[in-house]
C-alpha cells in the first residue's frame, strides 16, 4: 500500500494527520495494554469498579461477570474502530471523513474535542489533589487562605500537573507510550501493596466478608437481568469516549494482531483482575473500618501510614495523568489540528487544549462542580454515540473495508469523499435522527430506564439509519472503489 499522499489540499493535510507508514510505527501489544490499564486504574475507575459490587443489589459473582462481559464488548467495539487506522495509519478525525465528508468530519471531531477538553481540565484538577496529598505528607503545612476554592498548596500542585502533562505531550507520542508503560504496571504494584496492607490488618475476617459480598443480593429495585444489563451498560459508557477515537492510538501499532492482543489483555483480562482487587480492598474496609469505602484516597487516609500515603499519592497522580493523556489530551489535539491543518499542528492543538482546560480545572471547585455537569456530559456523550455506529457501518458495510487514501486529503469535487461541498448530508441526517433519541434517554423522564443503554442504542440506530439512507449509494461506492483500485 502506498502511504505517500501525492497531491493534497493544505486545508486538509499536515504531517500529524498524514498516513503513518508501518516502518514509522513502534507500538506493540504492551503499549495498547497499558493504554487500557491507565484508563481502568484511575481514581474514578477504581471507585466505579468498587461501587458496582454494592450499588445494584446483584450477587457479587453476577456483578463480576457483568464487568467481564462489558470488557469483551468494549474489546470488540475498539477492534472495529481501531482496525482501519491500523490499516491506513490515519487518526480518528481523518478516518471520519470517509463517512461524513472531508468537511463534515470536522463537526463530530469538534464535539469529541469539546468533551475531551472539559474532562481534561477536570482530571487535571483531580491529579493535582494527589500531588497536594504528597506535598502535605512530606512537608506538612496548613491549608491557609483559599482562592477559587484552592489553597496555595493546591495551586502549586495544580500548576505542577499542568506543566508536567504539557511537557510530556510535547516530547512526542513515544514518550507518552513510555510513561504509560511505566504507570500501568506501577499502579498495579501499588494497588496490590494496598491490598496486602488491608489484608494484614483485616486478618482472616477478610475472606469471610468477601464471601458475604458475593453471597448477598441486596435490595434490588430492578430485576436481576435488568441490573446485570445496567452494570454492563455503565462499564461500556465509561469507555465510550476512547472507543470512538481509538484510531488515534491504533495508528501507532505495528500490526492488527498486536492491537487485538493488547485489547484482549488490557480490557477483559485487566478489568477482571482489577475488579477482584477492588472487591477485596472494599471488603477489607468493612472489616477494618466498619463501612464500605470505594474511594482509594479515603482508604489511604484511614490507613494512616506515611509511606503508603506517599506511594499512593504518586500512584494516583500517575494513573490520573495516564488516563488524561489517553482519553482527554491527545484526541482534542488531533481534533483541533483537523480544523485547520495548514495552520495548526497536533502540538499546537495540544497547547490550545491545555490553555482552555486550565480555566476549566481552575473553576472546578467553585463554579463548574456546583452547576451540575452530569447532564451536560451525558448529553455530549449521547450526541457522540450515533457517530460510532455511522463510522463502523460505513467502513464495514458501505465501503467494504476499502478507502482511497488520496481522496481523504483533497477537496476536488471528483473525490470519493467530497459529497456535497464536503458534507455527506445522508450521514448528517442519520447522525441527527439517532442523536435525538440517545439524547432523549438523558432528558426525557419517560425514557429514564434507558439512560444506561443510551450509548449502545444511539450507536446502533446511527449505523442502521446511515446504511439505510445510503442505500444504492452504498453499492455504487463499492463498485467505484473496485474499479478505482481502492486499497
Amino acid at each position: 500500500m502506498n502511504y505517500d499522499i501525492e497531491v493534497h489540499d493544505g486545508e486538509l493535510w499536515n504531517e500529524d494527520l498524514a498516513p503513518l507508514s508501518p516502518e514509522k510505527r513502534h507500538w506493540g501489544a504492551f503499549e495498547i495494554f497499558n493504554v487500557w490499564n491507565n484508563d481502568i486504574q484511575s481514581l474514578f475507575g477504581y471507585t466505579l469498579a468498587a461501587s458496582l459490587f454494592i450499588s445494584y443489589g446483584l450477587n457479587g459473582w453476577l456483578t463480576f461477570a457483568a464487568i467481564v462481559v462489558a470488557g469483551f464488548i468494549v474489546m470488540w467495539l475498539v477492534n472495529l474502530t481501531g482496525r482501519p487506522s491500523v490499516k491506513y495509519g490515519v487518526p480518528y478525525p481523518v478516518m471520519a471523513r470517509v463517512a461524513m465528508g472531508v468537511q463534515g468530519a470536522k463537526f463530530p471531531a469538534t464535539i469529541r474535542g469539546i468533551v475531551a477538553i472539559f474532562w481534561y481540565g477536570v482530571q487535571t484538577y483531580f491529579a493535582s489533589t494527589a500531588v497536594a496529598l504528597l506535598l502535605h505528607s512530606l512537608f506538612g503545612g496548613q491549608d491557609g487562605a483559599q482562592f477559587l476554592g484552592m489553597t496555595t498548596m493546591g495551586w502549586i500542585s495544580y500548576m505542577i500537573v499542568c506543566v508536567f502533562q504539557v511537557g510530556l505531550f510535547m516530547m512526542g507520542i513515544e514518550w507518552v507510550g513510555k510513561f504509560l508503560n511505566w504507570a500501568g504496571p506501577f499502579v498495579y504494584a501499588v494497588m496490590i501493596a494496598l491490598l496486602i496492607v488491608i489484608w494484614w490488618k483485616a486478618g482472616g475476617a477478610l475472606l469471610t466478608e468477601v464471601g458475604n459480598i458475593f453471597q448477598s443480593s441486596g435490595e434490588a429495585e430492578r430485576s436481576t437481568v435488568a441490573s446485570f444489563i445496567a452494570v454492563v451498560g455503565t462499564m461500556i459508557a465509561y469507555f465510550a469516549a476512547v472507543v470512538i477515537n481509538f484510531g488515534d492510538f491504533s495508528r501507532f501499532v505495528k500490526s492488527e494482531g498486536q492491537m487485538r492482543s493488547g485489547n484482549f489483555w488490557g480490557l477483559p483480562v485487566s478489568m477482571a483482575f482489577f475488579s477482584f482487587i477492588a472487591l477485596f480492598i472494599t471488603a477489607g474496609t468493612v472489616v477494618i473500618f466498619g463501612e464500605k469505602l470505594t474511594n482509594p484516597a479515603d482508604i489511604v487516609d484511614r490507613v494512616d501510614n506515611i509511606w503508603l500515603t506517599v506511594i499512593a499519592a504518586i500512584t494516583f497522580f500517575a494513573a490520573t495523568v495516564g488516563i488524561n493523556l489517553v482519553a482527554n489530551f491527545i484526541p482534542p489535539a488531533y481534533d483541533i489540528a483537523n480544523l485547520a491543518p495548514s495552520k495548526i499542528t497536533a502540538k499546537m492543538g495540544g497547547i490550545i487544549t491545555a490553555v482552555i482546560a486550565f480555566f476549566i480545572g481552575a473553576l472546578w471547585v467553585t463554579v463548574i462542580s456546583q452547576i451540575g455537569i452530569a447532564g451536560f456530559v451525558d448529553t455530549l456523550g449521547a450526541v457522540l454515540a450515533p457517530l460510532y455506529g455511522i463510522l463502523v457501518a460505513d467502513y464495514y458495510l458501505v465501503r467494504k473495508r476499502k478507502v482511497n487514501l488520496q481522496d481523504l486529503f483533497t477537496q476536488d469535487p471528483s473525490g470519493a469523499y467530497h459529497y456535497d461541498a464536503g458534507w455527506n448530508r445522508k450521514a448528517i441526517y442519520a447522525f441527527a435522527a439517532a442523536a435525538v433519541f440517545s439524547v432523549a434517554t438523558v432528558w426525557v423522564p419517560a425514557l429514564a430506564a434507558l439512560t444506561g443503554f443510551g450509548w449502545i442504542i444511539g450507536a446502533a440506530l446511527g449505523g442502521l439509519f446511515h446504511y439505510v439512507l445510503m442505500g444504492d449509494a452504498a453499492r455504487r461506492a463499492h463498485d467505484r472503489s473496485d474499479s478505482a483500485g481502492f486499497h
